[in-house]
């Protein structure tokens, strides 16, 4: 029987580097502007050995780079690259869905530099109306199997 090789997908890219909840919690931890390996394990709750596995993980990826703040003895801090900057709306965005439908509230809010608490919308750039999901038209590359897919408007 010929394997089937799975088809690239943005999605399962991503979700290799940060699709697993410590790397995740990393990030999140990160970005409050928590560097240190002690403070880190202690705001994530991740196991240092598990916690030590994820930050190399991450660093290797490019999400996290190790930034050295003592000498004698040598110590570092984690601090997001680029390109783990811009997983902050991602993250605001899952707290939000997860505020919303799979705990019994909001553990924390953020407010907006125009001083009101932010609620996340995604926009389009184009046009500037909200994207909800249901309004996207998915355009396949070559090779992708979508013989399968049913309209979102008539499941």
């Amino acid at each position: 029987m010929r394997e089937v090789a799975p088809r690239p997908c943005n999605v399962s890219a991503a979700l290799d580097v940060i699709g697993e909840k410590w790397s995740l919690l990393v990030v999140r931890v990160l970005a409050f502007g928590v560097h240190r390996f002690d403070a880190i394990a202690r705001n994530t709750g991740a196991p240092r050995d598990i916690l030590t596995s994820r930050l190399r993980r991450l660093e290797s990826a490019g999400v996290v780079e190790k930034r050295q703040y003592q000498e004698h003895p040598p110590r570092s801090e984690y601090h997001l690259t680029k390109a783990g900057k811009e997983l902050r709306p991602i993250l605001l965005g899952l707290g939000q869905w997860g505020a919303r439908w799979a705990s019994s509230g909001s553990t924390i809010s953020y407010e907006h530099t125009c001083g009101q608490t932010l609620e996340l919308v995604h926009t389009c750039r184009a046009c500037g109306g909200e994207v909800t999901g249901s309004d996207l038209t998915p355009r396949f590359a070559p090779g992708w199997d979508n013989s399968g897919r049913v309209d979102p408007e008539a499941a």
